[in-house]
């Protein structure tokens, strides 16, 4: 279907500014703009955002989910169980001295028990957060803090989640030291170059469980083991694991552990942060004021949240095994649909050290953003981190040395509890057909059938 686009203003920014003008485009020739010609990033993201604003203004139905990295529908019965304490239940879990209170508390320390009981834990050892974003700077930064006067080494790698890279590049300006382990070509860390790393003076290791763009799971219990037997704390950010893998934290020599609502079907603007008491752990806390969740932080939990939490775990110790089984189906039935169908795609990261419901491929001579477009019908990601400033690709791609031409052209599907057999049928059938589709107008492609090698060309600018 075609969608007319209005007319752009003259949008200005630091540098320059650009005038675009785009008259009735059709999605044919937006996609082949967008995947043949040499657009200035500016140009690209105005495209976008009209993109999106008449898709937003159709009456239509809503395209397919498969970007379940990104964010889980809330499942039904989590809101069942959070429904009483936003209207019937509404006390302070704080007010010691009344039945709304002590109400409200009750149901705070059952969803602490229940994400407890999950991952293997103390219900002690649970602290609500606002989500894993807080739960990582707290692990981070409250670690390094406390730990300065003797300690001021970190170890993180490359590939880790934004949030972590940035607070670590926060503690860098403090004058902490900071070592960014870089990872293999398969997305696994080198546990070798690992110990190697550890220094006397290393306060923490932080290693993600599984990657929330590639979908690789790190040998978590090793490095683990590694830490505790050098005495390093050890910190992981698990939000794209609690309630899709086993997990016990005991077992895995875990001392902080980062888990998010949004991710497990919970709910949104809510999640936990084990904190190991046995050996204990202290971190500094990032935020004062009255001194609840043991002094770690301050500030009244939301019960109907920390409720939907305490859910949203339950079930996922429930159902693992069943959602683990559907998704590895899906996830197969997938990608072997899209590599019968195209040549020359790309699996990244490690084939067998993954989690099934996240699948990055790249789909060579094929922009991703043009894909994105000509597949607007399914929620998806891009796997480049384009911005309004640069197109650059994904810093995970390009740490497990992902060409930047393959970078550029990765899409991450994310498949999950309720996803369908066809879903994933019909986003498999429209991707085949897209990708062919573009590559018929691409002319890196009808140079590749050619038998043109594309790196021995010298390409000279005008």
């Amino acid at each position: 279907m075609a969608v007319t686009l209005a007319p752009l203003e003259a949008v200005s920014t630091d540098s320059a500014s650009e005038c675009v003008w785009l008259g009735s485009v059709a999605d044919a020739e937006l996609c082949r703009f967008l995947n043949i010609a040499h657009t200035s990033a500016l140009s690209q993201w105005l495209l976008f955002q009209v993109i999106k604003s008449r898709e937003l203004e159709k009456d239509e139905l809503r395209p397919l989910y498969m970007d379940f990295q990104a964010t889980t529908p809330m499942d039904p019965r989590v809101l069942d169980a959070m429904l009483p304490y936003q209207v019937n239940y509404y006390g302070n879990p704080h007010s010691r001295t009344h039945a709304y209170g002590w109400e409200s508390e009750s149901a705070m320390e059952k969803a602490r028990k229940q994400i407890a009981a999950l991952i293997g834990a103390d219900p002690r050892e649970i602290v609500f957060t606002s989500g894993a974003t807080e739960s990582n700077n707290m692990s981070i930064k409250g670690v390094a803090r406390f730990y300065k006067a003797k300690k001021k080494h970190i170890i993180t790698t490359q590939t880790e989640h934004k949030c972590v890279l940035d607070s670590c590049r926060v503690l860098e300006a403090e004058g902490f030291d900071v070592t960014y382990l870089p990872v293999k070509h398969n997305g696994l860390i080198d546990l070798q170059q690992l110990e190697e790393m550890i220094r006397p003076d290393t306060s923490l290791v932080s290693v993600m469980t599984i990657n929330n763009e590639i979908g690789i799971k790190q040998p978590i219990k090793d490095i683990g083991h590694l830490c505790r037997s050098k005495n390093v704390f050890f910190h992981t950010d698990a939000a794209q694991a609690v309630g899709k893998i086993p997990i016990n934290v005991s077992d895995w020599k875990v001392d902080l552990m980062s888990i998010s609502g949004h991710k497990i079907y919970g709910p949104k603007g809510v999640g936990a942060l084990y904190v190991r008491r046995r050996p204990r752990v202290r971190i500094e806390p990032l935020q004062n004021g009255g001194g609840q969740e043991r002094g770690l932080r301050s500030g009244t939990v939301p019960t109907p949240l920390a409720v939907g939490l305490g859910a949203a775990c339950e079930i996922a110790q429930q159902e693992m095994a069943y959602d683990h089984k559907h998704v590895t189906m899906l996830a197969k039935r997938f990608v072997e649909k899209i590599m019968s169908e195209i040549a020359d795609v790309v699996m990244n990261g490690d084939p067998d050290q993954r989690y099934p419901g996240c699948i990055n491929l790249s789909f060579a001579y094929v922009e991703g953003e043009s894909l994105l477009m000509a597949l607007k019908d399914v929620a998806l990601s891009s796997g480049s981190a384009c911005t309004s400033a640069s197109l650059e690709p994904s810093y995970v791609l390009r740490a497990i040395g992902t060409d930047e031409d393959l970078a550029h052209s990765s899409i991450r599907f994310g498949i999950g509890r309720f996803t369908t057999e066809e879903e994933v049928d019909y986003t498999a059938d429209k991707c085949i057909q897209q990708v062919k589709w573009l590559r018929e107008m691409s002319p890196l492609w009808e140079m590749v059938q050619e038998g043109i090698d594309l790196k021995s060309i010298k390409w000279t600018q005008h």
